[in-house]
């Protein structure tokens, strides 16, 4: 039996959830559907031929990260970009916060089939936020500290250069506390009347001494009092995927350690230009910044 998805009935079906899974038929001139449930279209007319499936799973939005599994072997790229399997034939995409929304995945078989397809990612709409009373040196840092803020940049991002082939993202991902949210990515923040970056990660206020756990297995890269952000962890979660905590009062794991998820690698607090003790996360892919919401489900509170 064939099945078919009109234009509007996809779109129609992409704005009306935020997480769906996308999936590819080997006919070569016919494009994937994708909906909110994998679809497998025209399996009778494939008698005769391999049939290949790819699924991206995720929010599509502004700042989502996608996990992605296509035949092994096969190259996949996006927006003309290539993108990183594993030998299983897993990957990862990510978008930045302000990603065209229309983009197109292709994936081509070891005997160079080849399928696209364009994705379009839901607008996102971004919260402006006021921070007054930090000390003016936190907002417009004192020239003696330049050399010292231009070294932490360099050490985050060597502590973010690696590649592994771990592929503990693709799992399960747990809160790494229990608190309120009280920021968001994607948010710009004006401090003392200044408009500073975007903020790229997600807060989580508690009580300093708050446990903070790995929300998944990873390699520590960095464990480093910085500037900006203090007491400052990252962790290597394979295929170019990190998790980054800011403000920590304490880091209880050594660079170079591997640990599980829900080990305990330290604790929240307010260290570096903070107000109040809270954990800020981050997940970077390779350079993209992205949001940990878009990889996880409920709320730190439960």
């Amino acid at each position: 039996m064939a099945f078919t998805l009109s234009k509007n009935a996809l779109h129609s079906a992409l704005s009306r959830v935020m997480s769906c899974v996308v999936a590819i038929s080997t006919v070569a001139s016919m494009p994937f559907a994708y909906a909110d449930v994998e679809l497998n279209g025209q399996k009778e007319a494939l008698s005769s031929q391999e049939q290949v499936n790819v699924a991206l799973n995720g929010k599509f939005t502004q700042g989502a990260l996608l996990r992605g599994q296509a035949p092994a072997g096969a190259k996949v790229t996006l927006n003309g970009e290539t993108v990183q399997t594993n030998k299983d034939g897993k990957f990862v995409v990510g978008f930045e916060r302000e990603a065209p929304l229309q983009q197109t995945l292709v994936v081509k078989l070891e005997n160079g089939q080849k399928w696209q397809r364009d994705i379009t990612l839901e607008k996102r709409e971004y919260n402006i936020q006021r921070i007054d009373g930090l000390e003016q040196k936190m907002v417009s840092p004192p020239a003696e500290v330049t050399a010292r803020i231009k070294q932490d940049n360099i050490n985050v991002a060597n502590a973010r250069s690696g590649n592994t082939d771990l592929d503990a993202l693709f799992t399960r991902f747990e809160w790494p506390a229990k608190g309120v949210i009280s920021g968001v990515y994607g948010s710009q923040r004006i401090l003392n009347g200044v408009p500073k970056w975007p903020h790229y990660g997600l807060d989580i206020a508690n009580e300093t001494g708050t446990p903070v756990y790995a929300p998944v297995d990873g390699v520590v890269t960095m464990a480093d009092d910085l500037y900006y952000s203090g007491n400052t962890l990252i962790l290597d979660h394979g295929m170019r995927v990190f998790s980054t905590f800011l403000h920590m009062d304490t880091i209880t794991v050594e660079v170079g350690e591997t640990v599980k998820q829900g080990e305990q690698i330290g604790t929240i607090g307010s260290t570096g230009r903070s107000t109040g003790p809270h954990l800020d996360w981050r997940i970077n892919l390779g350079n993209t910044r992205l949001d940990p919401q878009t990889i996880i489900s409920g709320s730190p509170e439960q």
